[in-house]
């Protein structure tokens, strides 16, 4: 391992580990802008974390010591999946052919932590939720699956960060860059809980999916997922931005980190202004709206074989 690897290996790390607030703290923003309020800061995310970890934890008598594990279960899922995932093109710390099936489930994984959590409370407004968390990932699971399968056909690479960095390096990019760059947008929003399929400042748990999953979580343990679910942001947003950079980050590592950083933050601003200008779906909805992902993923799976790719 050579300096510029041990260097982009920092980079990275820097990067999962303080874009979340930023990217939350600038989907904020961008709402407090639209709607005419001062708002909260940037870095508010970050002081809200740091709020609830000095807290003392509640739990109640239902539960059993597997609610205490799946919070910090669900995010050491995805610490492992931001290892091998590329946020600043064609480069993870952790990667290996066919990566990307691992990192599929380790993120099942992750959510099959939460949903246990929360029916370990025996709540029947959390069992509700799960019950939609658990539909809404079935169809999110089938678009990624075939969105990263398209990419595999088109590039021919087995890695996680090579189908995604190296996409743009094909002659199928052009043809399928808009489809996959719509469809992580969609699946953004499913993972992360965003508008318009979930709303993360709504308190009716009638039409609540994860936030009603983790009304009993307090504490370090709601920290904990709270930060999960910001690095699924940055995930996706990461994803996109792969798909778009035309930079390697090992040939030019400042051209690609300035690139992916831009794009992240393009990305939240998109983000804010879709949840100011765009109400939340009604729940029969969502499905549908989900199954768009999938839709878009097609359409770059049939481009891809139509050109002579390997689908």
């Amino acid at each position: 391992m050579n300096v510029a690897t041990v260097i982009l290996a920092l980079v990275h790390a820097i990067t999962v580990l303080c874009m979340p607030f930023l990217l939350v703290g600038c989907i904020n923003r961008t709402k407090s802008w639209w709607t005419g309020r001062r708002g909260p800061g940037l870095w508010q995310f970050w002081h809200d974390l740091r709020r609830l970890l000095i807290k003392r934890p509640v739990y109640s008598t239902t539960t059993t010591p597997l609610f205490r594990f799946g919070a910090y279960a669900v995010l050491a899922s995805m610490v492992m999946v931001m290892a091998c995932a590329p946020v600043l093109g064609a480069y993870a710390p952790l990667s290996f052919r066919n990566d990307f099936v691992a990192v599929a489930y380790t993120m099942g994984l992750g959510r099959l932590m939460l949903m246990v959590s929360a029916l370990d409370t025996g709540s029947p407004f959390e069992g509700m939720g799960t019950a939609r968390e658990a539909m809404y990932g079935v169809f999110a699971e089938a678009a990624l699956f075939l969105l990263l399968g398209t990419a595999a056909a088109a590039t021919g690479m087995g890695s996680f960060a090579d189908i995604v960095g190296q996409l743009h390096a094909t002659r199928y990019h052009a043809w399928v860059v808009i489809p996959m760059v719509l469809a992580l947008m969609v699946l953004m929003q499913v993972e992360a809980s965003r508008m318009p399929v979930d709303d993360p400042a709504t308190h009716l748990e009638l039409t609540m999916i994860h936030e009603v999953m983790v009304l009993d979580h307090s504490g370090p343990d709601l920290a904990a997922i709270q930060f999960a679910g910001a690095l699924k942001l940055t995930l996706y947003g990461g994803l996109i931005a792969s798909v778009l950079n035309p930079f390697d980050p090992l040939r030019a590592p400042g051209w690609a980190m300035a690139t992916s950083w831009s794009v992240l933050i393009a990305v939240a601003v998109v983000q804010g202004c879709l949840e100011s200008l765009m109400a939340r779906l009604p729940l029969p909805g969502v499905p549908r709206y989900i199954w768009l992902a999938g839709w878009m993923a097609a359409v770059a799976g049939l481009a891809v074989g139509s050109l002579g790719g390997g689908l």
